[in-house]
């Protein structure tokens, strides 16, 4: 992001620390209001989302605006010397908006219409919800753009959700015919002869259904595409008027991240956020991991936070925002665990490692009614700042204050791992191998979790991103791979890159249509092998590779292959097809592309990555830590800092390669050994052009 075109955004020089802030649910009780200032001043609080679910205090009846309130409180903010970050309301709507314009109800697959209730449930086709939230939109940005205590502006909330009301079918229907110009092309893209589904105009196609259509791949691709560029379409039209008015303030709106369960760790794959990115001035998510499970340990979880941090980061190659967190728990996991002493600090720390600029939180004060009122806040239903979480909280606070100086720094990755969820989208369609779960999201996790074991940043991309500037990528279970992109992956290797692809590699082009004569020709030439077959292992199936002196177990999948000039690095021990290579490597121009046929575990993947990274040269890290003990690092123009964080249970260890000084405590530290109490962490200063 260029700062110089934000200069209030640019000149706060603070790491953010705040949260969301309710205060219309708290209009009638003043005394209530006056405490939040005293608390936030406690806490190191500095920033505040307001708003963002204020519209019916805002416009209680159609025209008839109420903007006292919040003009009190984004005075009082200001008074306190922090700043504001204010909503525009479209995420939950008044009910006076949906009785009397019903279009904007939302419907849903089995073409039914929803009541009013709940919240991410408009419809951004709607002419007349567009309407009222142009209104209010551009009364906020003519009330408070020139606010000196706006820092940015947040548009909507977590968008997500499908409608496929008429207005939806015509724009869907608009949008194909764009993309395609005539229904022949379509009907070639979406191999619709099958079963007879041939369309013979753009007015007969229909979003997917489970009472219509459901199987056709292509069209259930577009239509997901389809709800993106619908969705940024509905951004775009609430950011207009902030834009014009405002044109000096960034605007973002927060992205999710799914890591509740053990099988996710990644972005929410409802929407394409690589699209999205480019349109918002600020990336922020919301981060919710589940601590203290009880399936994984702190440091796998660790680890999955990381990457879906790492993604975020990744698309605009800039600092984020955590614009939502948990102080202590949530209310919506299977479980809702409280944090335990010290995961407080360290999971901000976490966050701050992979590059976020700010750690925020949902929400301030807890609600005394309806379904998050029991949903961690920094204030809870006591009002008391002598609690446990309050107290973490202001410590946390301290230490951003502390810190403060390596906002906008940045991480120097050399590796790159593909995460693109249209191939996420692609994968989960497909009726074939194993129709229980493909298991992309947790396949792209452990290929990560090898670097991050190893200490290695990583940038996690979407699939078209330009690969120039890393040494090395990586590509797990890349099913969907275009013409396009297989040429710009031949030019990545034959430039010197490093390609490292997995089963599933170029099995289908951009229209889930499987490419014609089988393994594409120029993979072929750039792996130097021909996949055959992919044999899919029943849960308790296992073979075994060879590889490095060592054998390792291989599950779920095994591809098959001929060499075509690529050698043999690797080969399966069992089965029909024992002695033939499981893992291999080609060398192409003045790169060189491997393939790893198998999943695996993680033990193969930490020794087939490691073999690669100590060919490369990476710059050594100050730090020396042992498993569980986790190090990452951050640079500005002349400092590094490494984060040094303990996600055990007990005490851990780390060696400083040199003297260097801990930004938290302000302590020097020697060179040497030092412990780490459970939790613990240290963010360590060091000038960077000394090499450890």
């Amino acid at each position: 992001m260029s700062l110089e075109k934000f200069p209030r955004y640019g000149q706060e020089k603070r790491l953010l620390h705040g949260g969301d802030y309710n205060p219309d649910q708290w209009l009638k009780y003043p005394q209530v209001l006056a405490d939040d200032l005293e608390l936030m001043k406690d806490a190191r609080a500095n920033a505040f989302s307001v708003g963002i679910f204020a519209w019916s205090a805002l416009e209680p009846e159609e025209g008839r605006f109420e903007f006292d309130w919040l003009d009190k409180i984004v005075d009082d903010i200001a008074g306190i010397g922090a700043k504001a970050i204010i909503a525009t309301p479209s995420g939950a709507r008044p009910a006076w908006l949906s009785k009397k314009y019903p279009e904007v109800l939302r419907v849903n697959a089995r073409r039914e219409r929803q009541l009013h209730g709940g919240r991410h449930n408009h419809c951004q086709s709607s002419p007349a919800y567009r309407e009222k939230v142009g209104i209010i939109n551009r009364k906020l940005a003519q009330r408070y753009g020139s606010h000196p205590a706006l820092l940015m502006w947040h548009v909507s909330n977590e968008y997500s959700g499908h409608c496929h009301c008429p207005l939806c079918q015509e724009n869907f229907r608009a949008w194909l015919e764009k993309k395609y110009k005539t229904i022949d092309v379509l009907n070639d893209a979406y191999w619709s002869a099958f079963w007879s589904h041939t369309y013979g105009d753009f007015s007969q196609v229909e979003s997917p259904s489970p009472i219509g259509e459901s199987m056709v791949h292509a069209l259930n691709l577009d239509w997901n595409r389809f709800v993106t560029d619908i969705t940024i379409d509905f951004y775009r039209h609430e950011a207009a008027p902030l834009r014009e008015i405002s044109p000096d303030v960034p605007i973002t709106t927060n992205f999710m991240g799914e890591l509740s369960q053990p099988w996710q760790s990644h972005p929410f794959a409802g929407l394409d956020y690589a699209k999205f990115a480019h349109e918002v001035d600020v990336v922020s998510w919301d981060s919710y991991p589940p601590w203290h499970n009880d399936y994984e340990t702190t440091e796998n979880l660790a680890s999955r936070l990381a990457f879906v941090n790492d993604y975020f980061r990744a698309l605009k190659n800039a600092p984020f925002l955590i614009l939502e967190s948990t102080p202590s728990a949530v209310n919506w996991h299977p479980v809702n665990k409280a944090k335990r002493p010290g995961m407080h600090m360290l999971s901000a720390v976490a966050c701050l490692a992979h590059g976020a600029d700010a750690i925020m939180y949902f929400q301030w004060r807890k609600s005394r009614g309806s379904s998050e009122k029991f949903h961690g806040a920094v204030v809870d239903h006591d009002g008391s700042r002598e609690n446990r979480v309050f107290k973490d909280v202001k410590a946390v606070g301290e230490m951003l204050e502390r810190v403060s100086e390596i906002k906008g720094s940045l991480t120097p990755a050399r590796v790159a791992l593909v995460y693109d969820v249209e191939n996420f989208w692609a994968l989960s369609d497909a009726q074939g191998f194993d129709n229980g779960d493909k298991k992309y999201p947790q396949t792209a996790h452990a290929h990560y979790k090898a670097f991050w074991d190893a200490n290695v940043p990583v940038d996690v991309i979407p699939a078209d991103r330009d690969l120039s500037r890393y040494d090395l990528v990586v590509a797990p279970m890349p099913y969907m791979t275009s013409d396009a992109r297989i040429e710009a992956l031949k030019a990545y290797v034959a430039g010197g890159g490093i390609l490292v692809a997995t089963y599933f590699l170029g099995i289908v082009d951009e229209n889930d249509l499987v490419h014609p004569g089988g393994f594409p020709a120029g993979l072929r030439e750039v792996f130097g092998i021909n996949v055959l077959e992919t044999d899919t292992l029943y849960p308790k199936d296992k073979n075994r590779i060879a590889f490095g002196g060592g054998s390792y177990d291989a599950f779920d999948y095994c591809a098959l292959v001929e060499l075509r000039g690529a050698r043999a690095i690797g080969e399966y021990a069992n089965d029909f097809y024992a002695g033939s290579p499981a893992a291999t490597a080609h060398d192409y121009g003045k790169g060189r592309a491997y393939f790893i046929g198998a999943r695996t575990g993680g033990d193969f993947l930490r020794g087939f990555y490691g073999e690669i990274l100590r060919g490369m040269k990476l710059p050594e890290l100050p730090v020396q830590v042992p498993a569980g003990v986790s190090a990452q690092v951050r640079e500005s123009e002349s400092h590094r800092y490494c984060f040094v964080m303990n996600y055990r249970e007990e005490e851990g260890g780390f060696a400083l390669k040199q003297e260097a000084r801990d930004l938290i405590s302000g302590r020097t530290f020697p060179r040497g050994e030092h412990r780490l109490i459970p939790y613990g962490v240290r963010i360590f200063k060091t000038e960077k052009t000394i090499e450890a």
